[in-house]
């Protein structure tokens, strides 16, 4: 019988090998939507890791997570530096990192911190920064690259900068009389930290301290030498990240600080905020994958159709097979097993594009649009899928198999061949 199928299908092979790349495709839709999702929800949940509070202007949790962590989109208000300072005083906190955002470098953020960053900054699994190459910025003008920038505009260590104010690609107003100067660059994350340019707070404020409310003051120009000479301490940051002593503390400082009284602030719990986005996510997510596995339905809906309307240029073949002995049910299995067949081979086929492609665009997608999406063995979930679509093409198989056994049952070897 299996050596029959493989000479029914052989005697096809145009029309089989097209409606095995229809299933191909769409497996491969099916389970590259699913792999977009687990690798966006990893790529989320990796980017902080053993960090307890987010600390910024009072706004909503989730857009106080976006700005200060994934560097998506801008803070409403700033945080005072007295604020700051009172609160990274609490008993129960253990460390802070002040971050500071608002310039950028040809289109990637410029953010501004402390040497505690890369002493207490944590992404994946609790995993610490660490350097490809040179060191932590010790200067006013050092900086600190993420390797997407380091890669993507070909620095290395050495190299000078120019700052510019405002995030666009191309901006019309640059800090070109205050250049930083390449000191290290950091190994791949995998996080929002690769695009990243790092310097001091002091190196924020030196570039800023002949302006005033976002442009120069007219006939105030400062030195690069001369502004560092200046009281580089900040007036406001951005936001902040707070460690603590004890898990137990969480909620006692982050209710002290949302009722702080001295300026609006809020702190957000990043694991119960990206929670909170996923479930704002969760509804167009469901939706893309429903019209994934539609797609999956109408590749296999396509290969029944492509059965059944060949069933009357196969009436001959049947009859031959009913002449040499062939019972009605081995018609009906023969039909059967080319639906699976065909089903089984192009799922394996849409693995196969699927870990292509990945492979092909990873390296992109990662640089792109921050997103590592792993080129694992297939999940248990995934595994799940399969069998369902290949389930799925034996079921509807029938269909054109009992059609074949009923026609088969009326010609009998009536047909002439």
């Amino acid at each position: 019988m299996l050596r029959l199928i493989g000479k029914s299908i052989l005697n096809r092979r145009a029309t089989v090998a097209l409606t095995v790349l229809s299933i191909a495709l769409s497996v491969t839709l099916l389970l590259g939507v699913e792999r977009l999702r687990v690798g966006m929800r990893s790529t989320f949940a990796g980017t902080i890791s053993g960090t307890d509070l987010v600390v910024g202007a009072r706004t909503g949790t989730i857009p106080l997570l976006l700005y200060s962590v994934f560097r998506i989109g801008n803070p409403t208000n700033n945080v005072s530096w007295k604020s700051y300072q009172d609160l990274i005083k609490l008993p129960q906190v253990a460390w802070a990192i002040p971050l500071s955002l608002g310039d950028s470098h040809r289109g990637f953020r410029v953010l501004g911190t402390s040497a505690d960053y890369f002493t207490h900054y944590r992404h994946g699994n609790r995993r610490a920064l660490e350097f490809a190459a040179g060191q932590p910025f010790a200067d006013v003008y050092d900086a600190v690259l993420g390797a997407d920038v380091a890669r993507s505009l070909g620095y290395d260590v050495g190299r000078d900068i120019v700052v510019a104010h405002g995030l666009g690609k191309v901006s019309l107003v640059e800090h070109g009389d205050k250049p930083f100067r390449v000191v290290g660059i950091l190994r791949k994350t995998g996080t929002p930290v690769d695009r990243a340019v790092h310097v001091s707070l002091a190196g924020i404020e030196a570039m800023h301290a002949d302006w005033f409310t976002g442009m120069p003051v007219p006939g105030a120009a400062l030195t690069a030498e001369q502004a560092r000479r200046q009281d580089l301490t900040p007036k406001t940051i951005t936001a902040f990240l707070v460690g603590l002593h004890s898990k137990t503390a969480i909620f006692h400082v982050q209710r002290y600080i949302n009722e702080y009284r001295q300026e609006a602030l809020v702190a957000a719990l990043p694991g119960a905020t990206l929670q909170e986005l996923w479930d704002v996510l969760s509804v167009p997510e469901r939706v893309l994958l429903a019209i994934s596995a539609l797609v999956a339905c109408v590749g296999l809906a396509g290969m029944a159709t492509a059965l059944l309307a060949g069933l009357n240029e196969r009436r001959r073949e049947m009859a031959v097979l009913r002449s040499v002995g062939a019972q009605p049910r081995h018609v009906f299995f023969l039909l059967m097993g080319e639906a699976g067949l065909l089903t089984l081979v192009g799922a394996a086929t849409g693995v196969a594009l699927l870990y292509s492609v990945l492979w092909a665009l990873q390296p992109l997608i990662e640089s792109k649009f921050g997103l590592f999406i792993a080129l694992d063995l297939p999940s248990a979930y995934e595994l799940g899928m399969l069998a369902a679509i290949v389930a799925g093409g034996f079921l509807l198989g029938a269909l054109p198999a009992y059609r074949a056994y009923r026609l088969s049952v009326a010609d009998g070897v009536t047909i002439k061949v």
